[in-house]
């Protein structure tokens, strides 16, 4: 990882990319399940903010290469899995 800054960019741009992709995904549907579309779309601003924090501050106790791959890789395992549910739309 080079920089905390470029980590939080590159979370702020896929979340951003994952929601928009979501709206369109449920304009273009043509299903009126809006429940399912604002649980989506809060689980996205979930995992957005959780991932923001966890960058900021960082556990005490663990190595930080260790610990922004571990933070990385469960960033990637919950944006996959949303992708999921927003193709099942």
């Amino acid at each position: 990882m080079a920089s905390k800054r470029n980590f939080k960019k590159m979370i702020n741009y896929i979340c951003s990319d994952v929601f928009s992709e979501c709206m369109a995904a449920s304009l273009y549907s043509g299903k009126k399940d809006t429940e399912d579309v604002k649980a989506i779309l809060s689980s996205i601003l979930i995992v957005h903010d959780n991932s923001i924090r966890r960058v900021s501050h960082p556990e005490p106790g663990m190595s930080k290469k260790s610990y922004y791959k571990d933070l990385k890789d469960k960033f990637n395992a919950q944006i996959c899995e949303i992708v999921d549910h927003i193709v099942n739309i």
